[in-house]
């Protein structure tokens, strides 16, 4: 057993320009934010991005990294649909795969287990065959003969995700009221990057906590990185909410100018960006 202690730029110089990255969390939840900042400092782009997504995809899409995406919704929660990502897709400077929210887990566990596809109920009936023709049904073999979606693995070649706490080993714990789906998207990627608010002792995950909150386990992980505050401004429940305040300012602002003052340096200056924000609002 190794430690695979990195940090944030160290996990995007793995990355390269065209690769499928799955980006864990959900809407505008315990994103790997710190990660995704990371990588915008980064030349990378021409990405096909997965992601149950919320400002990971709008921060992308602005700064024209995105070629291809694949998604069952783009959201803050809070703000129904991310206006950056909206901006973008009037824009069409990328391509959309768009499925229905278990679809999306389907695709995810065929990749982790290693299937072209998995049959799923999930699709069928509704619009999603129509806005994504490239989408194929499949029959029952059996005496049944139900027509199914054949939801193909969604196959990763890295992904991006952040949980509370994590060991020098890889093991990743949540302590939220909600694991999302970050073990399938690690467990569906060649290389699984874990930031964390604070790596801790091996024996320190389950002193106070359940086994069960052991999310991720180590031998689908490949690094990972401390990253206190690393899931701002998404919640990373119980350690902190979501900051409302600061999601409204993102929304409101033009992107050239968000960019400018809270992306154009590296993490320690985009705490202080916010810090200074903060002390303007008092």
């Amino acid at each position: 057993m190794r430690d695979k202690t990195m940090t944030a730029d160290e996990v995007v110089s793995r990355l390269e320009s065209g690769m499928t990255l799955g980006i864990g969390g959900w809407g505008s939840r315990r994103k790997p934010m710190a990660l995704v900042r990371a990588l915008l400092r980064s030349g990378i782009g021409d990405l096909t991005v997965v992601s149950y997504g919320g400002p990971d995809v709008g921060v992308l899409a602005a700064a024209g990294r995105i070629r291809r995406l694949v998604a069952a919704f783009v959201t803050l929660d809070s703000v129904p649909l991310e206006p950056h990502y909206r901006a973008a897709r009037e824009r069409g400077t990328f391509e959309l795969l768009e499925v229905d929210e278990g679809m999306f887990m389907w695709g995810l566990r065929a990749a982790a287990n290693r299937l072209p596809f998995l049959p799923v109920r999930a699709g069928i009936g509704s619009d999603v065959m129509r806005v994504s023709p490239g989408l194929r049904t499949v029959t029952s073999p059996y005496e049944d003969g139900e027509t199914f979606v054949a939801m193909p693995a969604l196959r990763l070649d890295a992904a991006l995700v952040h949980v509370n706490r994590a060991d020098r080993l890889g093991n990743g714990q949540y302590l939220g009221p909600d694991p999302y789906f970050d073990d399938l998207f690690c467990e569906a990627a060649d290389a699984a990057y874990v930031s964390c608010e604070r790596i801790v002792d091996t024996a320190e995950l389950t002193k106070e906590a359940a086994p069960q909150t052991l999310l991720v386990k180590r031998h689908v992980v490949t690094g990972v990185v401390e990253a206190p505050n690393g899931a701002h401004f998404t919640s990373c429940a119980p350690d902190y909410g979501r900051d409302e305040e600061f999601q409204r300012m993102y929304t409101a602002t033009p992107w050239p100018e968000f960019a400018e003052r809270y992306l154009g340096g590296d993490e320690e200056a985009y705490r202080s960006a916010v810090r200074a924000w903060q002390e303007e609002r008092r």
